[in-house]
């Protein structure tokens, strides 16, 4: 049953990532119309509903310490880790943000080792880093990723990850509570749609029927909104459930190969020979990596 669990849980993630890994292009796509508030708030309110007519109960807490757990990982893993990734994405390549981002699995080890019980930073999770982060950067020797650096959108892209790891985090504290996948997620939602409203304000924003219902606007929203949110949040939570916040983080060094790829198909950004080395080196850096926590959770 254990090795199942943990299948089951690795399966999840890869699946979640796959998802993420082409959500930079549906994002990209929809900045031209939209501006970052619109798409991220868009996508998490569809997202909502969803997980509403799914599991409609409402996730009551015991405590205020565990209320503010949702309410933190609203914060971070949904408004501003997707408000920084998204403003990231107007000012410079989706394939450069998605190697950025994919730093995030070094800062959850990082956290995790501080506030999580039993997922310590070992000596072969950093090498696996290491050896991950070379990977990552080789992709990023994709011509224009080099020409067209662009030092704000970098480093917003650089926060968005710190944020994420906050989020993963508070997840794996969530899930040790036993409360419904589906319903923890809408709650988390929930808290991260409320801490979006002031930055409403922020932006010029204009909903119009005319640009919500344009059919391909329409198909990125929704691509968005059901898949890589409604689904994708709880498919993660659920592997960060079973694995731990650190094994489960390892996954997103597998973004910037899909986003890669995906920008080249869908964006045509350029692609060059460092893409193969790159995605072997993260390949080789994730299963490293990964290694290391299999003695934690022998007795789970």
């Amino acid at each position: 049953m254990q090795q199942q669990a943990r299948s089951t849980g690795h399966i999840l993630a890869m699946f979640t990532i796959f998802i993420w890994g082409t959500t930079f292009v549906s994002t990209k796509l929809l900045l031209s119309d939209f501006n970052p508030i619109e798409v991220l708030f868009l996508r998490f309110l569809i997202g909502y509903f969803i997980l509403l007519l799914l599991y409609p109960r409402s996730v009551k807490t015991s405590s205020i310490k565990e209320e503010l757990l949702f309410a933190g990982a609203g914060l971070s893993g949904v408004t501003l880790y997707f408000l920084l990734e998204n403003i990231a994405l107007t000012l410079t390549l989706a394939a450069s943000v998605g190697i950025i981002v994919s730093i995030a699995p070094f800062f959850t080890a990082l956290f995790a080792h501080f506030f999580l019980e039993g997922e310590k930073l070992s000596v072969s999770f950093i090498v696996g880093f290491i050896i991950a982060l070379i990977g990552i950067l080789l992709i990023g020797f994709n011509g224009s990723f080099v020409l067209k650096l662009n030092p704000l959108g970098d480093f917003l892209a650089i926060l968005a990850p710190i944020f994420w790891a906050i989020y993963s985090v508070l997840m794996k504290k969530i899930s040790e509570r036993n409360y419904h996948t589906i319903g923890s997620t809408r709650k988390v939602f929930f808290y991260g749609l409320i801490f979006m409203l002031p930055t409403l304000l922020l932006f010029d924003i204009d909903l119009s029927f005319s640009k919500l219902t344009e059919p391909m606007s329409l198909l990125h929203l929704l691509y968005l909104g059901i898949g890589a949110s409604a689904l994708c949040f709880v498919t993660w939570n659920r592997a960060v459930g079973i694995l731990g916040a650190v094994k489960t983080s390892i996954y997103i060094y597998f973004v910037p190969v899909i986003t890669v790829i995906a920008s080249h198909l869908v964006l045509s950004e350029p692609l060059s020979w460092a893409i193969v080395i790159g995605a072997v080196l993260t390949l080789v850096g994730s299963f490293i990596s990964e290694r290391r926590t299999k003695p934690q959770y022998s007795n789970h």
